[in-house]
């Protein structure tokens, strides 16, 4: 990889160009293919923008989910291909991207050495020769994308019947991807689906060829090394190696969070780092009879990338993680949500980023999926359902249909966010009779849930004058609370610079606080609202859970304060007040207990 970070997937719309911003800079990147919608609305502006021939693929084209993101997918790698090719024939002068790419690699890059001494060698002859040895080494940064793997929805034909299974919503994407041009790897993210899992082995793409080589990869984004085990023995049986474990704090990320039962993401890296060895031995053992038994010859295991991402601020943060944790790379995602020259966030709402205080940035219940989410109190789309509710209004129009799940009113699944359903569930809540304070407190968790299928793709439309006449333009957005620490919008070299420690954006924040100590918070955070909101319906299993929840942050602070007494001195990510934050958190939990007249008022 010629960066030793790259930026995940942002949502639905803020990162669904980031590769023609930055992918002819080597820098990689991570686009979502939830919304068709959203990537045909794309695929012509760009096709517009670049002069390129432009023919839609209507709603009722048969398959037309994955014939838009294979056609989108399409283009980007056209469009990247150009613009790499450009950027190679340029000539080597200050303020040219070419320079850009070279002077924007990390300092220990040999690469950037050999940037280095063309720019000191003084024979024209050998500097003309270095220069097109570095040419030859320009490559443009991956373009992966990214299912949500459990956002699967079954679809229907015009005549009332479901569709094949092939035809669901992750099935779709994946073979839109699969079909696709572009040497891509696939993130799965958000759980196991073993039907989509098994669906991969039909794409020759994802199997090694005489070499060993696979033309597309497998990514998988996990929490725990225990998870990252069970799905990669699953696909592995099946001849489907893992090429990257993308290991992201449980809570410290955007998007939804899927928070672990305590487990902290540095013993987390602990336990990858001391068992990376025998996971990959187990791993290649089923790979290698899996695809014997398939009738394909592989002399050679592919090689497999451990990264983290989820909250990660500083120079020092991404160096230490690497280095000791022995990993090949970080992603850096909310951060560049600041970054108008990566990311495509409309000017309200980066202004709005950019001026948040750490109250802004939440966990809440509103995703239709009830998977926590983070999310943005400042956001168009919170403030129209608050404005909604106080007009009686609650909920909204579902149009996408991208996670709908519930069906307890229908006999079709629709959206918990949908005015439909929560209509249904107030009339319902209301027939109960419930204390006045009970019923707040279930009229808010009902009332609560927003629309991401709107809300998250706004952005796009609105930054690129696409909104449509009467189009919900109010922008969802879900940025990690780590975002809080930054403060005014970037240049791509300014982020960069940063993430190298060539220049520092965090100099006004000198007492933040290391992003081991971030994610603790918030999981003493996150304990203390599963105790507020479970306190009036005590069960032995919920007791169970909490003690087993403040087991392990015991451990994992135990786990800190050792890591604390080793790296004092390697590292200025533990300063002195590390350990006092420790303790702090250790006193704060330890208090928090599952009993009614302990929280409950």
């Amino acid at each position: 990889m010629t960066h030793s970070f790259h930026i995940p997937v942002l949502g639905l719309a803020f990162s669904i160009d980031t590769p023609l911003k930055v992918a002819h800079y080597g820098i990689s990147s991570v686009v979502s293919i939830v919304d068709d919608e959203l990537i045909e609305r794309m695929r012509q502006f760009h096709c517009q923008q670049a002069g390129i021939s432009y023919t839609a693929i209507n709603k009722k084209t048969p398959d037309c989910r994955a014939l838009r993101i294979t056609a989108y997918l399409d283009l980007i790698d056209e469009l990247v291909a150009v613009r790499t090719n450009e950027l190679k024939h340029q000539p080597f002068e200050a303020g040219t991207d070419i320079q850009r790419y070279f002077e924007w690699l990390p300092e220990h890059s040999k690469l950037k050495e050999l940037y280095k001494s063309m720019l000191e060698e003084h024979d024209e002859e050998k500097k003309r020769q270095l220069q097109e040895t570095l040419r030859m080494h320009i490559k443009p940064g991956s373009v992966d994308v990214n299912i949500m793997a459990k956002v699967d929805k079954l679809n229907f034909g015009n005549n009332g019947l479901p569709l094949d299974e092939k035809y669901t919503d992750a099935l779709a994407a994946l073979r839109g991807a699969a079909n696709s041009k572009l040497q891509t790897s696939i993130v799965l993210s958000a759980g196991m689906n073993p039907r989509l899992y098994t669906y991969l082995g039909e794409f020759i793409d994802f199997m090694p060829d005489r070499d060993g080589k696979l033309k597309k990869r497998i990514i998988l984004k996990v929490s725990d090394y225990r998870s990252a085990l069970i799905q990669a023995k699953f696909l592995a049986k099946k001849g489907l190696w893992v090429s990257e474990f993308r290991i992201e704090s449980g809570l410290n990320c955007g998007g939804h969070a899927f928070a672990t039962e305590g487990f902290l993401l540095g013993p987390i890296l602990e336990e990858f780092k001391t068992k990376k060895e025998l996971l990959l031995g187990e791993l290649a053992e089923l790979y290698t009879k899996s695809i014997a038994a398939l009738g394909k010859k592989s002399d050679s295991i592919p090689r497999t990338r451990f990264t983290v991402q989820g909250g990660i601020g500083t120079a020092e943060e991404h160096n230490f993680l690497i280095h000791y944790y022995q990993l090949d790379g970080t992603g850096w995602g909310s951060p560049f949500l600041l970054v108008p020259e990566a990311t495509t966030v409309d000017d309200d709402t980066l202004n709005k980023l950019a001026n948040a205080d750490h109250e802004d940035f939440y966990v809440s219940g509103a995703s239709p999926l009830g998977i926590p989410f983070n999310n943005f109190r400042k956001s168009a789309a919170e403030q129209q359902r608050i404005e909604r509710i106080a007009i009686d209004r609650p909920g909204s129009p579902c149009t996408k249909k991208y996670l709908v799940s519930n069906t307890e009113f229908t006999n079709q699944p629709i959206c918990t966010a949908s005015r439909q359903y929560q209509n249904k569930k107030i009339k319902q809540l209301k027939a109960m009779g419930l204390p006045l304070d009970e019923y707040l407190r279930q009229l808010n968790k009902i009332t609560e849930k927003t629309c991401l299928c709107e809300g998250l793709a706004a952005s796009a439309y609105i930054k690129n004058h696409l909104l449509k006449a009467k189009e919900n333009g109010a922008v969802a957005i879900c940025p990690g609370p780590n975002l809080a620490w930054f403060n005014r919008t970037y240049t791509l070299e300014e982020m960069i610079g940063h993430i190298y420690g060539r220049k520092n954006l965090l100099e006004h924040v000198p007492q933040r606080p290391n992003l081991f100590i971030n994610e603790l918070n918030l999981y003493v955070q996150h304990i203390k609202k599963f105790v507020e909101d479970n306190c009036h319906s005590i069960t032995d299993k919920k007791e169970q859970y909490v003690a087993r929840f403040k087991a392990q942050l015991n451990e994992g602070i135990a786990y800190y304060e050792q890591l604390c007494n080793y790296a004092n001195g390697i590292t200025a990510i533990f300063s002195q007040n590390t350990m006092l934050h420790l303790e702090k958190a250790k006193l704060q939990f330890s208090a928090i207990q599952l009993k009614e007249d302990a929280i409950c008022d």
